[in-house]
């Protein structure tokens, strides 16, 4: 057996101690395992980080529902029609709570109060409108009367419905609420009016107040007025 001579030996001892190679398989799948995790804890930090954000809206979301509901049923439980007790009888009316809602707030908060309780017809137009409120002023009477004369002789049948209930567009003031209702069709009606409902019921009412006695103000020569209001959600 022949020797193996020493330099040879080292030789063959460092090519057994010498590091083995990592393949390229093995750095593939180890990458390929480190991209994999990483994209794992981002999308589970990302998730987390955006889920109070979604929370939040979702609360605020149902708030702003919640909110809308109140508003639709507290529209829905006000009252809807009136009705005007007169020595002549009662007129019912509808009130247009979409149409004028703000109107319709104010009356129907005056109502609650009793502001029309004993409330007197103070301008009385014949085919024209008959008109209450606390005081006398009516914006120009002159006007009124002027203008009631000249459309009591025309044709109205294509002009604005008869039996509106309305109010000044004159801002209101301490002076209180004034109530107009349409005893003809008014082709103005929109120029001196905010309509904020129309008589259904009682026309013949309004007509029977229209017939009363007045002078030459167009002022009733007796006395003649609202004795209350009473609010219903139906008739």
């Amino acid at each position: 057996m022949a020797r193996i001579k020493p330099q040879a030996l080292l030789i063959q001892s460092k090519k057994k101690k010498g590091p083995n190679r990592i393949s390229v398989t093995t750095i593939v799948v180890f990458s390929s395992i480190l991209v994999l995790a990483l994209f794992f804890l981002f999308s589970t930090y990302r998730h987390w980080s955006q889920r109070p954000t979604f929370h939040a809206e979702v609360h605020n979301e149902s708030i702003v529902e919640d909110d809308n509901s109140f508003m639709d049923l507290k529209k829905s439980d006000l009252p809807g029609y009136a009705i005007i007790s007169t020595p002549k009888g009662s007129i019912t009316v509808e009130l247009f709570k979409d149409s004028s809602p703000e109107v319709v707030d104010e009356f129907i908060d005056l109502c609650q109060k009793g502001r029309f309780n004993g409330m007197l017809f103070r301008h009385i137009i014949k085919h024209y409108v008959i008109q209450a409120g606390d005081g006398d002023k009516m914006g120009s009477i002159e006007d009124w009367t002027a203008r009631g004369k000249h459309y009591s002789q025309l044709d109205t049948s294509l002009k604005h419905d008869a039996f509106m209930l309305g109010t000044s567009k004159i801002k209101h003031d301490n002076q209180g609420f004034e109530l107009f209702i349409t005893t003809a069709p008014m082709p103005d009606l929109n120029e001196k009016l905010i309509v904020f409902g129309r008589v259904i019921k009682g026309e013949e009412v309004v007509q029977e107040i229209e017939e009363v006695d007045t002078d030459e103000h167009y002022q009733p020569k007796s006395g003649i007025g609202i004795n209350s209001v009473i609010l219903k959600q139906k008739v």
